[in-house]
């Protein structure tokens, strides 16, 4: 069985696992790996939000072109983006999402959903039947969290914290019921809802399809196809023990395979490469019996 060759490589990179993967046509097989269990998005929600701000531009309620002027001194912390830089900028929406999306910013997304409105928000994931979904805030509300949770009074102490394993932690970051969560199965819909011009206006769902394919990522489900005529459109998040992607791999001439893999990890460190790994094999094992046709 597939499903327990997945189960397997999650098993021997020391991580608890969900996968689901199908085609995007009219093939009815997929590969489920408890595919209907809640699962901590992570940076995963900057998909579903990216979906609320390009609707929001199809309705003229935004407009993307618009500029906005941030100072990085009053942003979220965060490894890449905004955050990272020392002198005010001036950015439009649409420049806002291209680097939420391809460096995970999380001011970026902090901001967007600002703009957004989380009831917006709720509205699209309730619009797209995505009823496996909730978001219940952005990387600010989630960082904040953390610090009272861990009795710190910075992000970096907070973070050091959860990926200590000498320490006992339950955060609630690390809960599907008190976070913002998503299943494997809602996101492999979203991204079929994506790459069929059904969430938004054709323009925007190719400005989606767009940023996905500018991640720079690659060391995930990337790393499962190191091949230069196969695309490969993703979105990771990453908190903690908590390691996923979701994305699109398309091989030429052949009907695209959206695949979600979710994992919790039984160590926190900041980097797990083999967790890494396993997300890959995964995505490699699923997309491989996908398009091979045979009967599982």
């Amino acid at each position: 069985m597939i499903a327990d060759q997945v189960r397997s490589v999650f098993r021997d990179a020391g991580t608890a696992g969900w996968l689901h993967a199908m085609p995007l046509g009219p093939a009815s097989r997929e590969v489920d790996v408890d595919a209907d269990e809640p699962v901590v998005m992570a940076s995963v929600y900057k998909l579903p939000l990216l979906v609320a701000l390009c609707r929001q531009f199809d309705a003229g309620r935004i407009d993307p072109r618009r500029t906005v002027r941030i100072n990085p001194a009053s942003c979220s912390p965060g490894p890449t983006g905004i955050a990272t830089f020392l002198d005010p900028i001036t950015m439009s929406w649409r420049d806002l999402a291209v680097s939420m999306m391809t460096v995970s910013d999380n001011a970026a997304a902090d901001l967007i959903l600002g703009e957004v409105g989380l009831d917006t928000v709720g509205s699209t994931l309730a619009d797209l039947e995505l009823t496996g979904t909730k978001i219940v805030g952005g990387a600010a509300d989630v960082e904040a969290t953390l610090m009272r949770e861990t009795g710190t009074s910075t992000t970096a102490q907070a973070f050091a914290l959860i990926s200590d394993n000498d320490q006992v932690r339950t955060v609630s970051a690390y809960d599907p019921a008190y976070t913002s969560a998503t299943t494997p199965r809602d996101m492999t819909r979203l991204l079929s809802l994506i790459w069929s011009d059904s969430v938004a206006s054709a323009e925007q769902c190719a400005f989606i399809r767009r940023l996905m394919g500018m991640q720079v990522w690659q060391h995930r489900i990337r790393a499962g196809f190191p091949f230069g005529d196969v695309r490969v459109s993703g979105k990771t998040g990453t908190i903690g023990a908590v390691r996923n992607e979701v994305a699109v791999v398309e091989y030429a001439h052949e009907t695209p395979i959206a695949v979600a893999v979710f994992t919790f990890a039984a160590r926190s460190d900041l980097a797990l490469p083999a967790v890494d790994a396993a997300i890959g094999e995964a995505a490699r094992i699923a997309v491989t019996d996908l398009r091979s046709g045979r009967t599982r």
